[in-house]
């Protein structure tokens, strides 16, 4: 799940707290961003585990965060902004959806706070995309909830007036990528990003923005990879580094934002080492775990 709160600590600590006490949940990683003004968390567990964890953790940040006093760099709709279900192991995509309803449903009815179904779990082909349920943001949603094609799956049709709204679904497992260019001119990340984004003619399954890094004085294309089997990390930095040459400007950095999967980064060694006739089986650590 990500929160739209990365720089109080005491409250990020208090939202991830749920996480860290109930039995059949473990807390892989959690990472907040100032710029962003955002929290992402990484957990795995049992359905019921995760489900009582999570609802409990909306409820903290329901209480402690106002978007009214919100802002930040990332897209933002809600307090909870967006809760994604990825089945890993023993569970299959549809109980994922179903999961991922069932905790939509009781959002929107204990907290009061208007739901959208998104991704797999959309209940129709325009709410999929997350960007565009989010399009408007918080300040937007407050006239969006209201408009007969985005009433809400669950919750009132009202938007809750510090926690604004949330989109729960199941989906894929993503990578959040992050390129850092030499420049602070934002307007060239924002650029590129419109390049290297499916909707401007860019990657399939990549979404990308520019985002001004203030206190490092550069700016950043952020993307997230939706599929990185078929859009592959290392693809989608070198199509940022292609288009940064038409501005005379170079990355300086990259960051992975919570979790990936492993194939993600053998993917990319594979490319840039040259690595011919790899397979996994040829990693000591996969053939440990057997």
């Amino acid at each position: 799940p990500n929160f739209s709160e990365g720089r109080d600590r005491e409250k990020i600590e208090k939202i991830v707290n749920p996480f860290r006490t109930r039995q059949g949940v473990k807390l892989l990683n959690y990472s907040n961003d100032e710029d962003h003004n955002r929290l992402v968390v990484t957990v795995v567990g049992t359905p019921e585990a995760v489900k009582e964890s999570l609802l409990e953790a909306v409820g903290v940040a329901v209480e402690v965060i106002d978007m009214t006093k919100h802002s930040g760099q990332h897209p933002r709709m809600g307090a909870v902004d967006v809760v994604p279900f990825i089945p890993i192991r023993n569970m299959e995509m549809d109980e994922a959806i179903a999961l991922s309803r069932e905790v939509g449903e009781i959002i929107g009815t204990k907290y009061g706070v208007p739901v959208y179904l998104y991704e797999k779990s959309a209940t129709a082909p325009h709410r999929e995309n997350l960007a565009k349920v989010r399009k408007g943001e918080f300040e937007g949603m407050e006239t969006k909830v209201h408009e007969a094609e985005w009433l809400p799956d669950f919750g009132p049709a009202d938007r809750h007036a510090t926690a604004g709204c949330v989109a729960v679904g199941a989906r894929m497992p993503l990578v959040a990528y992050n390129v850092n260019l030499n420049t602070s001119d934002v307007a060239i990340a924002d650029a590129i990003a419109k390049r290297v984004r499916h909707i401007g003619g860019g990657l399939r399954f990549c979404k990308a923005m520019g985002v001004e890094l203030t206190d490092r004085h550069i700016a950043q294309v952020s993307m997230n990879l939706t599929d990185f089997t078929k859009t592959s990390v290392y693809r989608a930095h070198e199509m940022v580094r292609m288009e940064a040459k038409r501005y005379g400007v170079e990355i300086v950095g990259s960051e992975v934002i919570g979790l990936l999967p492993m194939a993600a980064l053998i993917d990319c060694a594979e490319y840039y080492l040259g690595i011919e006739n790899f397979s996994h089986d040829q990693i000591l650590e996969l053939r440990m775990m057997e």
